[in-house]
């Protein structure tokens, strides 16, 4: 982390506090400026992270989203986070075309993604026969009242947008009660609130190693200093499993109900909250060749990495740092590239 210059004897500001713990299935780190401010921040994420997973949990069967999904073909009234949660995931929807669609549940389930990434095993697996989902805008959801009907035979999975939702709420809540800077960063999905260190938050993303390579070593990429905002990394190397001949990943393409063709290996998108980066990121990784315009459009700071390891930097994200910096710099928080649910 850089270092401002100070007046002879002021002592120098305290570096940034860190804490990182398992949950949701992935790592979550918590990042505060005044490091006597950690314990109420770590208070406020793990209440949140308890709240979105019995509001949102594909593999919890008392959670909202599992009794929401039972109910498919009749209404129910949800809880105002679950509501919160489906709101989110549909303006994902709109925003990219369907491209992220909160009704790719049974799809995730015909892939075989039907328990915890921990839980999966492959060889158990069945014949792949896919599932096409049927369309978010098949919902019928009236967000005044929190009434949500889903037609017969959906079901809904929420993981491309509540993770970084739970990110975004924890970190203005933990921002608020502990009244300092506060990172949030949920296996890649990263959300800041309060004052930022000086020279902003130093996030190292650290690229997975390809599929060849899952047992290599994560290096550290890029280095990018977050002053406020989200940013999100997607990717389809972190979360894969074989089904006969195919290696197939968690991130799926709504319409074919099948993962899409690899032409990102992880994408990086910083945005005004969490949930827009990650709303773009997992858009990137399913528009494939047409996403450096998609995003150009939107002109949201991007880092694309192909399959072939080569990289794209978009709308001002920074150069590649230099191996001295690779070397010296203090990545107070790292993105895990792929951890998307």
């Amino acid at each position: 982390m850089s270092t401002a210059a100070r007046a002879p004897g002021r002592p120098a500001p305290a570096a940034p506090a860190a804490e990182r713990f398992p949950a949701l299935g992935t790592t979550a780190e918590l990042l505060v400026t005044d490091p006597d401010r950690l314990a109420p921040a770590r208070a406020v994420l793990a209440a949140e992270l308890a709240a979105i997973d019995l509001a949102c949990s594909r593999f919890r069967p008392d959670s909202e989203l599992s009794r929401a999904n039972a109910a498919a073909g009749r209404p129910v009234t949800v809880g105002p986070l679950f509501a919160e949660a489906l709101t989110a995931a549909l303006r994902a929807a709109e925003l990219t075309g369907g491209a992220v669609d909160p009704t790719v549940g049974p799809a995730l389930v015909a892939l075989g993604y039907d328990r915890t990434f921990a839980a999966l095993r492959p060889e158990q697996l069945g014949p792949l026969r896919p599932v096409r989902p049927v369309g978010w805008r098949s919902l019928a959801w009236d967000p005044a009242n929190r009434r949500l009907r889903l037609p017969v035979g959906t079901a809904l999975d929420l993981g491309a947008t509540a993770k970084a939702l739970a990110a975004d709420r924890a970190a203005r809540r933990a921002a608020r009660v502990a009244e300092c800077g506060v990172l949030v960063n949920l296996g890649g999905d990263l959300a800041t609130a309060g004052p930022a260190p000086s020279g902003g938050w130093q996030v190292g993303l650290a690229d997975a190693a390809a599929p060849a390579d899952r047992n290599g070593p994560e290096r550290l990429a890029a280095i990018v200093a977050l002053h406020g905002g989200g940013l999100a990394t997607s990717g389809i190397t972190a979360r894969t499993w074989r089904r006969g001949d195919r290696l197939l990943h968690h991130i799926v393409d709504p319409a074919t109900g099948e993962p899409p063709p690899a032409h990102w290996r992880t994408v990086s998108v910083a945005a005004a909250d969490c949930v827009d980066a990650n709303t773009a990121s997992t858009a990137a990784v399913v528009l494939g060749a047409a996403a450096p315009d998609w995003l150009r459009a939107r002109a949201l700071p991007a880092r694309l990495v192909g399959v072939d390891g080569t990289e794209l930097r978009l709308a001002g994200w920074p150069a590649p740092p230099t191996a001295e910096a690779r070397t010296t710099a203090t990545a107070t928080a790292t993105a895990t590239a792929g951890e998307s649910r």
